[in-house]
């Protein structure tokens, strides 16, 4: 008993350590600042729209998988998808409720956070919600019209991690063209941003 008690002391010490030290720590963060374009229009601004198509392809590439080893499981035979299956999984994937991603501002630069991007390790506020899942449902369900089930699906099927490359890097694509406004006018995205 008398072990258990000095236990438990150590403990609520220690916690009250922890406390104490979390409390004077102080660090501070704060949440971007949206101009206009960024906190009202329906479209993803262009700045952000290569980071938006990584995670849209990202969570396409989790998708599919998902479905293939579920269907590879139960049918042993082949992972492939039927045509209604991978339409349908890719449908779900760009009607999913993108509550885990968000915009955070490091150094100025606004850029998109979650799940398959790479993490800043710097300090800052992430601002999930508000027009963001909107503008990633609708920029997603784009891709689908604009390439297709069926190609988007045969892409991963060819080269699984590579679907970013697929739909984002190839050329004129969401990510080719920031880079390339970027080499013509390196402040032009930052001036983009500033605007209100």
């Amino acid at each position: 008993i008398c072990r258990i008690r000095l236990f438990l002391m150590m403990r609520a010490s220690l916690l009250l350590l922890l406390l104490f030290l979390c409390l004077s720590t102080a660090f501070s963060a704060t949440s971007p600042h949206f101009n206009a374009e960024e906190a009202y229009s329906a479209h993803m601004p262009e700045h952000l729209r290569c980071d938006a198509c990584r995670v849209i392809a990202f969570q396409m590439q989790e998708y599919l998988t998902k479905a293939e080893s579920k269907r590879s499981s139960a049918k042993a035979q082949s992972t492939r998808l039927s045509e209604s299956e991978y339409v349908d999984t890719l449908e779900n994937s760009c009607s999913q409720s993108w509550e885990n991603y968000g915009v955070q501002e490091v150094e100025g630069v606004k850029r998109f956070a979650g799940p398959g991007l790479k993490n800043q390790e710097t300090v800052s506020v992430m601002m999930t919600g508000g027009p963001w899942p909107a503008r990633l449902y609708k920029l997603c369900h784009s891709y689908l019209g604009e390439f297709g089930e069926e190609l988007i699906y045969e892409e991963y099927r060819r080269r699984p991690a590579a679907l970013a490359e697929f739909l984002c890097f190839e050329e004129h694509r969401a990510c080719t063209r920031l880079s390339n406004t970027q080499r013509k006018s390196p402040n032009k995205v930052k001036a983009l941003q500033s605007e209100l």
